[in-house]
């Protein structure tokens, strides 16, 4: 069922349970639990090392790993310490209760969404994460295991964040309300807002900061994937905006942009991005397509377009796919020569020459859902959400040289600073 139809089945289920629901949830509603401070400048008294965060989204957990050789596990943090309060809350709620079932059943395939994207804080005393069954970004001390701020995003489920390029504030999508919060990323404050298209998803600083950019990818956990009901996905765009005043500065509907270059073919639904080094080009991958586009920002028109090999064994139902991917996952090395392409419901991954747009061998690879650059740049790391692993390729080959198990169903991969002594074992 689609989350945009829940809403209007809130009334009627209010009075069928309210009752009930009150009753067994107050029965098992545990104390309020108690933040405590960050441990500011615990990590600029022993200084830092850099790591991977990997977000296991259906464990509520997230494992840290090395950022580059081996990518050995280092510990791992439980992103959903409140869990008792906040599943008595969303009980007591019958609305909050919907959307949360309607997560579950949608984008979830099934499972609860605990953890979609996670940074740390400028002195690695922290990790941020958004947990969208919750419909909120918490701080948690990972010297304490402990939520030390939570701010809970407008509407009912909240999806990828950005950090800025200094650090110091992180812009969350909020899926279900189309805003996109800006926070003080050490006091969790709201710095300010906006408005973009239906579902907003992935957002990307450029410009040293300056500027917010943001993709909604519109209505994806409908049946109605079929060309001819396009219509119904709503509206999707990229929406830029001063990082600053959160004023609008462009917005982008890639629709004729990609009728212009011949492909009407093509959802318009923006998925993950990749800029170039200098943010002259920008290279993005779109619903149901196995391949990616590029797009000239000073121009304002789609210049390529790459076509991946399909996996034979993969259905060509569309309504099959994982929220109306194909693939889903791109990154580009700091040279900017090289793109690391998740190809998601065709389980591989393959690094692309950008200027030939030649992919090198197909890396087998169990519904592969992100991709990152390592630590020293050499490889990109993707998860591998059907088996609980991250594997990293080398750009210069092409070929895996690590993988290594995380928990259940990976999905977002990101560089991170914890304190140099950090382990796990003061938060078990």
């Amino acid at each position: 069922m689609s989350l945009r139809t829940l809403g209007a089945l809130a009334t009627a289920f209010t009075m069928a349970v309210a009752g009930s629901v009150t009753a067994a949830a107050a029965s098992t509603a545990p104390a309020a639990l108690r933040a405590t401070p960050a441990a500011a400048g615990q990590a600029g008294a022993t200084g830092l090392k850099e790591v991977m965060f990997v977000g296991n989204n259906w464990d509520g957990t997230a494992d840290v790993i090395a950022a580059r050789g081996d990518f050995a596990r280092i510990g791992r943090v439980n992103v959903i310490p409140d869990k008792d309060q906040r599943l008595a809350e969303i009980y007591l709620n019958p609305v909050k209760l919907i959307y949360f079932l309607g997560v579950r059943n949608g984008p979830g395939e099934g499972h609860d969404q605990f953890v979609d994207d996670m940074y740390s804080t400028p002195d690695g005393s922290a990790m941020v994460v958004s947990r969208p069954s919750f419909a909120d970004v918490v701080s948690i001390d990972l010297a304490t295991g402990r939520i030390t701020w939570r701010f809970p995003v407008a509407g009912y489920r909240s999806d990828h964040m950005a950090v800025s390029p200094n650090g110091t504030r992180v812009a969350v999508s909020a899926s279900t309300s189309n805003t996109v919060h800006v926070l003080d990323i050490r006091t969790g404050r709201q710095l300010g807002s906006f408005k973009t298209g239906d579902k907003p998803h992935e957002n990307v600083f450029t410009d040293g900061g300056k500027y917010l950019w943001n993709m909604s990818i519109g209505e994806v956990n409908t049946a109605l994937d079929d060309p001819a009901m396009d219509w119904t996905k709503g509206d999707r765009r990229i929406t830029v905006v001063d990082a600053t005043t959160f004023k609008e500065m462009k917005v982008i509907d890639m629709r004729p942009r990609l009728d212009a270059f011949g492909r009407k073919d093509l959802s318009d639904a923006v998925r993950p991005v990749a800029f170039t080094p200098d943010q002259s080009k920008l290279y993005f991958q779109v619903s149901f397509f196995n391949g990616f586009l590029e797009y000239d920002v000073a121009g304002d028109r789609i210049t390529r377009a790459k076509t991946l090999p399909k996996n034979p064994a993969t259905s060509e139902d569309r309504t099959t796919w994982v929220n109306d991917s194909r693939h889903h996952g791109l990154s580009m090395n700091a040279v900017g020569d090289k793109l690391c392409v998740a190809g998601t419901m065709d389980d591989y991954a393959t690094i692309v020459d950008r200027s030939s747009l030649q992919e090198g061998p197909l890396v087998t690879a169990s519904k592969p859902y992100w991709a990152t650059v390592s630590g020293d740049g050499a490889s990109c790391v993707i998860s591998e959400s059907g088996a609980d692993r991250v594997t990293a390729i080398d750009f210069a080959t092409g070929k895996k040289v690590a993988s290594v198990a995380v928990g259940d169903h990976p999905q977002r991969v990101r560089l991170a600073q914890v304190a140099a002594d950090w382990s796990s074992s003061s938060t078990d």
